[in-house]
C-alpha cells in the first residue's frame, strides 16, 4: 500500500488504497480477478501495462480500479460507479449505432439486388 506523509501527522492511505480497502471483503461486494493488459506502440517501441479490477457493490454499482505502469512512471485511478455507468452507457450507444448502420447497409444492398424484406413478401402473398 502506498502511503503519503501528512505534513503534521502520521502517514495516511491515499484515496485509491482507502477505497479498495473499504470494498475488499464486504458481504455485498463481488469483484473480478485482476486483468493485465500490455499495449505497445510498434513505431516507437514503447509499452504500457494496465491492471484492471472491477468491484460491484449492491445498490451502488461498479467501481473500476486501473493501475498503469509506463516507462516514465505509473499512476492509479479509481473510477466511481456513476462514471463507470456513463462509460457503459456510451459503449452501448455506440454498439446500437454501429448495428443500425450495418442493418441499413444490408437492407440497401438487398434492395439493390431486388430482394424484398420478408415482412413485405408475406403481406403480398396473403392478398
Amino acid at each position: 500500500m502506498l502511503k503519503t506523509q501528512d505534513t503534521d501527522g502520521p502517514a495516511v492511505l491515499d484515496p485509491f488504497d482507502r477505497l479498495i480497502g473499504n470494498l475488499e471483503g464486504l458481504p455485498d461486494v463481488t469483484k473480478t480477478k485482476p486483468s493485465t493488459i500490455r499495449t505497445t506502440q510498434p513505431l516507437i517501441g514503447s509499452s504500457e501495462t494496465f491492471i484492471i479490477t472491477t468491484f460491484r457493490q449492491r445498490d451502488r454499482g461498479d467501481t473500476i480500479f486501473i493501475e498503469c505502469i509506463k516507462a516514465d512512471g505509473s499512476f492509479r485511478l479509481a473510477i466511481p460507479p456513476r462514471v463507470a455507468e456513463a462509460i457503459a452507457r456510451q459503449r452501448e450507444a455506440l454498439t446500437d449505432k454501429v448495428r443500425s448502420k450495418s442493418a441499413k447497409a444490408v437492407a440497401a444492398e438487398r434492395k439493390a439486388r431486388g430482394k424484398h424484406p420478408a415482412f413485405l413478401v408475406n403481406r403480398q402473398s396473403n392478398k
